[in-house]
């Protein structure tokens, strides 16, 4: 393996998700006082600058029932032709699709690589599963459709505590949302790179390789966007440095986390904590923990080549 190795992936999920997680009715697109296509209209510019600018390549992964905006489409292509990776973030972006039967699974990753295909012109290698759920009847489809990698386990009790509180007290105030609850076992899952087996959350003989999204040794803390860039830039130098001595560190962002407020974002910024917090703060936050990373030796890489390291998998 050529030493220690950083991805950066970011989950291209359009506003209207944020919307239903929340609870909060999605406007007609034609009348909308939200701008409902902000992550592929705006989003998607600055996560390229953000790129260039770090000399670094990221790796999309993309809903495949976006695409059919022309727009979203050829903003994503024209990512791809940078080099950077776009990988299948589902067609639909069913939060219960772990749920489904077999067969609606596939059904839900094949129409979503051929969306990815036929807007970037290269098929998903990989998989990321709508709100990190998994089970062993998407580990069985994904290992059907041929994926080489996942990286959906997020193996992180406080992220897993702090999710099951919010969702607690959306119901208390009478808001549902579409999010479900994983199972507690997630976090018995390893927290590095792993061939899972059955069940899923142990190591085992499948085809395909599980790239768990980071969370720190020992306490597994979450490193996500949303916990590096609220930590601010001395934080995020911090985290980047307790997970420096990993083979890989996995670092998942959102295109949430490239947007703000001002964005046309007034109505879901109650509701989303990136939002409360200026967008150059964030960046700069993001932009520390990148760079301590490679200060310290990490080579930056997509997931897709990550997953192909002879040596990376316990």
């Amino acid at each position: 393996m050529r030493g220690r190795l950083a991805a950066v992936s970011i989950d291209l999920d359009e506003v209207p998700n944020y919307l239903a997680i929340h609870g909060l009715a999605v406007p007609d697109r034609s009348g909308a006082a939200v701008a409902l296509s902000a992550v592929y209209d705006t989003a998607l510019p600055r996560i390229a600058d953000f790129a260039a600018s770090h000399g670094i390549p990221v790796t999309l992964f993309a809903i495949g029932r976006d695409l059919a905006r022309p727009e979203s489409a050829a903003a994503l292509r024209a990512l791809s032709d940078a080099g950077h990776a776009v990988e299948n973030h589902s067609y639909g972006h069913r939060y219960d699709l772990s749920r489904l039967p077999r067969a609606a699974i596939a059904r839900e990753v094949l129409l979503g690589a051929e969306a990815i295909a036929e807007a970037v012109g290269r098929r998903p290698t990989g998989f990321r599963a709508p709100g990190y759920t998994v089970s062993d009847a998407l580990f069985d489809a994904l290992d059907a459709v041929g994926v080489a990698f996942d990286s959906s386990v997020f193996p992180c009790p406080p992220y897993y505590a702090a999710k099951a509180l919010t969702m607690g007290v959306q119901r208390v105030k009478g808001r549902g949302s579409a999010a479900i609850l994983d199972t507690p076992r997630v976090l018995a899952a390893p927290r590095r790179p792993y061939r899972p087996g059955r069940p899923w959350y142990r190591r085992g003989g499948r085809r395909f390789i599980e790239l768990p999204i980071q969370v720190t040794p020992g306490l597994r803390l979450p490193v996500i966007g949303t916990s590096v860039a609220l930590a601010g830039a001395p934080g995020a130098r911090l985290l980047a440095r307790a997970c420096a001595e990993e083979a890989l560190v996995n670092l998942e962002l959102h295109g949430m986390d490239f947007l703000d407020r001002s964005d046309g974002l007034e109505a879901l910024a109650p509701h989303q904590p990136e939002l409360r917090v200026p967008l150059g703060r964030r960046l700069e936050a993001l932009g520390a923990f990148v760079e301590e990373l490679a200060r310290r030796g990490a080579s930056f890489v997509r997931l897709d080549e990550a997953s192909r390291e002879r040596g990376l998998v316990e």
